[in-house]
């Protein structure tokens, strides 16, 4: 049976809720496997709108099975109050419906002041973070202090750990000048959440391969994107987590001989969030125009988006480290109306050309695009729902990407509705 892993091939923002939510109609579980509410995915369903952070994309259809994965970081407070907004909308939210990995870490009331601490030291060097204490709850979960979900289960064990992990924390926030925590403040905040929580937890692993032992489809639903990774991005401009495929299957327990499929969302264009070299970058009309079109705000946080050129040199690679076998294109009518459009197609360094992006980040900051101009096209591409409905020189558009990125579109997505979506090939149906 097959098994579908969804991530984002650029900087995160490409549109996955969106496609998770369509690939979900023919999924049985929708897994989360990293990342932490720092992510949002957005979903529109008959004109309602989803905003979800930790939730799988597949907890708004009745019949699935929702799954955070070991991989995934969770707050558990932020976690309570998104399945609150959630049923506020209509979703029902129990444990037959979702499923929390036992072994699954907590984010605490102290990692976002540590966040915080972090990126004052960091001065004008900042990483630009949502402040959501992701980057310290991973921290600790590799310093092996960290709090997981089946913790909750022992009020001995927290107050051992509590301890333990404060004896760490408090002389970094007395050290920048931050009242330090006390044991207490975090165990009544555990008290209060953990019989609301814990029914949710289960061995998602031994779960996951029941799952696919009966046959059932899994989705694999994977945050921010490919050049976010923390061995493979713009480090140290990334994320504390490993976005590409493989984290797939370290990040819910489940072997990589289940992930038979890779799909690489990617949007028609560039955008990212926060700091860190960009280099398509536009800081002209042009990029603004983008930014407004597309309304490139971020779904969590409304930080304002950067808009650049579709780079074909830095998806090409992202498609190579995660083994992409095709690509989900979205945001294409964000580009409707321009006279023309140019595509990154390699770099030019100290007189080299590159066809790839370097890993040194002074290297990464220098490297110039070298561009290809396609001519744009006037008519809209807003709501195709087949390829007769889109302009030739927007079809063209897409084969040149396709060639550049030596990768198929297996779906195109032409607005945020689920229904705006143009079929090329079902990943769950490729064997």
């Amino acid at each position: 049976m097959q098994h579908v892993v969804v991530i984002g091939s650029q900087w995160g923002d490409e549109g996955k809720g969106k496609i998770v939510d369509w690939l979900s109609d023919r999924a049985d579980v929708v897994v989360r496997f990293q990342g932490g509410h720092n992510a949002g995915h957005t979903l529109v369903i008959d004109g309602v709108t989803y905003k979800l952070a930790l939730l799988p994309s597949g907890i708004v259809r009745e019949d699935k099975i929702s799954v955070i994965g070991n991989g995934v970081v969770v707050d558990p407070q932020a976690l309570l109050r998104e399945i609150e907004a959630v049923e506020k909308l209509g979703v029902k939210v129990t444990p037959d419906n979702l499923k929390i990995a036992e072994n699954a870490c907590l984010i605490l009331p102290v990692h976002p002041q540590l966040d915080a601490a972090a990126e004052a030291l960091r001065g004008s060097e900042k990483i630009g973070t949502t402040g959501r204490g992701i980057g310290p709850a991973y921290e600790d979960k590799i310093a092996r202090r960290a709090i997981r979900v089946c913790d909750l289960e022992d009020e001995d064990v927290l107050k051992y750990k509590i301890n333990r992990m404060l004896s760490h924390h408090n002389a970094l926030l007395e050290a920048s000048g931050l009242e330090p925590f006390t044991a207490e403040a975090l165990l009544d905040v555990l008290r209060d959440v953990a019989p609301k929580i814990l029914p949710f937890a289960q061995p998602v692993w031994r779960l996951l391969q029941e799952y696919k032992q009966s046959g059932k489809r899994i989705l694999f639903e994977g945050a921010q994107g490919a050049m976010l990774d923390n061995d493979f991005g713009t480090y140290p401009y990334v994320t504390s987590s490993n976005t590409h495929s493989g984290t797939a299957a370290s990040g819910a327990g489940l072997g990589p001989n289940a992930l038979n499929y890779i799909l690489g969302i990617t949007k028609a264009y560039t955008t990212r969030v926060g700091s860190g070299p960009f280099p398509t970058e536009l800081q002209d009309e042009v990029g603004q125009r983008l930014g407004e079109r597309g309304h490139e705000f971020g779904t969590n946080t409304g930080r304002k988006r950067r808009c650049g050129w579709f780079d074909a040199v830095m998806v090409r690679q992202a498609i190579k480290i995660s083994g992409i076998h095709g690509i989900a294109f979205t945001k294409l009518d964000v580009l409707d109306g321009f006279e023309e459009l140019k595509i990154c197609v390699g770099y030019r360094l100290n007189g080299e050309v590159l066809d790839y992006l370097p890993a040194s980040e002074k290297a990464q900051t220098e490297v110039e695009p070298i561009y290809e101009t396609l001519p744009g096209w006037s008519d809209s591409t807003f709501g195709a729902r087949s390829w007769a409905d889109l302009p030739a020189r927007a079809v063209k558009y897409i084969r040149r990407v396709e060639e550049l990125i030596e990768c198929p579109v297996a779906l195109l997505s032409t607005s945020p509705k689920r229904e705006d979506t143009i079929l090329v090939r079902d990943p769950f149906a490729i064997g």
